[in-house]
């Protein structure tokens, strides 16, 4: 591409252009640099994330591959919270919303300048599926680079990851199954290094997501963040997005509906977080494409669970990575893939995945040896959610698979947690947890404290929970969650009382209150929504007004 075809050029007229080069010079950049295309480095790093943590250098090490590729680096950085700060608290309220928010400051700092490509740095929950909706909206040559996993840790010769075993060892604590000085040792193990959580949680998730779709390099997702494999991956990006610019190789050339449809597979498979249920369509949004649940549903049921990862099972990213990580694992699935769509090497996935290799047949299963024969997300229908709930069903003990039981009813996280840690709730209950929804909350909170703070306490296979509020993707037993309608928005969640029988059965994809839809209609009648808890802000003002429910991926639509 010649140089006046730039954006950067061909989009500013010429009297603007030298004012921009003259600013440009004030940070000292010069005649040379200002001559080649100007590339976003779009860095998340902080010092509040962990999984971000080592963003800078890796962010460095992008530089110089732009640089020795001819481009013209230029860094800037967008906020990026971190789940495990906010979680159990009004913070996680925020954690959602910020998804809209990153995508959005991105775009305002992309296309105030008119940059001719970027290359975007980020690992953890919310920021990766903002930064691929911000590519798919701009359109504009792309490069994800992901942050890479820490390690795990070693607590008295088991394997641990903070994002799994420290909340339950609080609930373990409390249920006197842990002194306080094994928390402590426990504290001090779980997180051993900076990076990414070592399991399946969502911000991994996202990494092997955005791999599979093809707009992160191969291996990238499952790579640590403590190794200089990632720092050199990061010099490769930065020389690649010269590339993708020279042949105008742009994000809607490779997120199309069959690469989504890739991307949905191997979440399947890899058991990743429902977190992806609210991600994938607002990224699907962008290119103009709805994915309802149904479509997941319609996966689900074709796709095997091939990677036995925690909380689900035994192994860590660490495990995954060693036996071959994305490549190796959509080498497997090749015959259910779309193999011939575009990636960001410039080559097709089929021709990128020629030289993957499946190293452990235990920890990435084949085809014919699955570990469950359907993905590992269900959703579920029934009176409780006529427009559908999700469940991570290979996280779920065998014995809560189909279940029925007295509703215990709480109208926060709080209250619920409150009554757990007090004895309220007994083993055969279905907790139901409402106002937690994106309207309701607002921000739509995820419930991952109480859960986490109940299998602690071993009553993971002896209690559901059931509510319009989301889980980490760390969270594990019968959690099920996305309740839509919202209570907020006078779903039938919001009617149900403490005694009524609440049954469900995740392999026959249903769930009921054992209630006539007259006594429904008759409780509606008399419901009022509550006041929300907060009126003021970007949350009160303008989040709860115009974010979709759960089963639309909670984006944000101005009626």
């Amino acid at each position: 591409m010649k140089v006046e075809e730039l954006r950067s050029r061909k989009d500013v007229p010429e009297s603007s252009h030298y004012q921009r080069r003259s600013l440009f010079k004030s940070m000292g950049f010069d005649d040379y640099e200002l001559a080649r295309p100007w590339i976003a480095i779009v860095n998340s790093w902080n010092e509040v994330l962990p999984g971000h943590y080592y963003l800078r250098t890796l962010g460095e090490a992008v530089r110089i591959g732009i640089s020795e590729a001819g481009g013209m680096p230029i860094e800037f950085n967008t906020i990026a919270p971190c789940d495990g700060m906010a979680d159990g608290h009004v913070g996680m309220k925020y954690i959602l919303p910020s998804r809209d928010i990153i995508a959005a400051a991105i775009e305002m700092m992309i296309e105030h300048a008119r940059f001719d490509g970027m290359v975007m740095l980020s690992g953890c929950d919310k920021i990766v599926p903002a930064q691929l909706m911000a590519a798919a909206r701009l359109n504009i040559p792309t490069i994800i680079v992901t942050a890479g996993y820490m390690l795990p840790g070693l607590f008295r010769g088991k394997t641990v990851t903070v994002g799994v075993h420290m909340m339950e060892g609080y609930g373990a604590w409390k249920a006197g199954k842990m002194t306080f000085e094994e928390l402590m040792e426990l504290e001090n193990a779980g997180s051993p290094t900076a990076g990414v959580c070592c399991m399946m949680g969502t911000a991994n998730t996202f990494c092997c997501i955005t791999e599979a779709m093809g707009m992160s390099l191969p291996g990238n997702a499952t790579m640590a963040s403590v190794e200089m494999l990632i720092y050199r991956l990061a010099k490769r990006a930065g020389r690649q997005i010269v590339e993708l610019i020279e042949k105008d190789i742009r994000p809607r050339h490779i997120m199309k509906k069959e690469s989504i449809e890739n991307a949905m597979k191997v979440c399947l498979a890899i058991g990743g977080s429902t977190n992806a249920i609210l991600h994938m369509p607002a990224i699907a949004h962008e290119i103009g494409i709805e994915l309802s649940l149904d479509v997941w549903d319609e996966i689900s049921k074709e796709t095997p669970y091939l990677t036995h990862i925690m909380p689900a099972g035994p192994y860590t990213m660490r495990d995954f990575e060693r036996a071959g990580g994305v490549p190796a694992l959509m080498k497997e699935m090749s015959s259910i893939l779309n193999t011939d769509v575009l990636t960001v090497t410039t080559k097709t996935l089929g021709e990128n995945l020629k030289s993957a290799h499946n190293n452990d047949g235990e920890v990435i299963r084949p085809m014919n040896k699955p570990i469950y024969k359907e993905g590992g997300i269900a959703v579920l229908r029934g009176n409780i959610c006529p427009n559908g709930a999700v469940v991570k069903q290979v996280a779920v003990a065998e014995k809560m698979l189909k279940h029925e039981g007295p509703a215990k009813v709480y109208n926060s996280e709080e209250d619920a947690k409150d009554a757990l840690l007090a004895g309220r709730i007994q083993l055969g209950d279905v907790v139901v947890i409402r106002y937690e929804g994106p309207k309701g909350g607002p921000g739509m909170r995820e419930m991952f404290t109480f859960q986490s703070i109940l299998c602690g306490m071993g009553f993971d296979d002896k209690v559901a929970l059931v509510t319009d509020g989301r889980f980490s993707g760390a969270t594990r037993g019968a959690a099920i969650g996305h309740v839509s309608p919202e209570a907020a928005d006078g779903g039938p969640i919001a009617i149900i009382q403490d005694g009524d029988i609440i049954e469900y059965d995740i392999p026959a994809r249903k769930i009921n209150v054992k209630l006539s839809d007259e006594e429904i209609r008759e409780r509606l009648k008399g419901w009022k929504r509550p006041e929300p808890e907060i009126k003021w802000g970007f949350l009160g003002s303008i989040y709860a007004k115009i974010a979709e429910s759960a089963d639309k991926g909670g984006i944000l639509r101005v009626p």
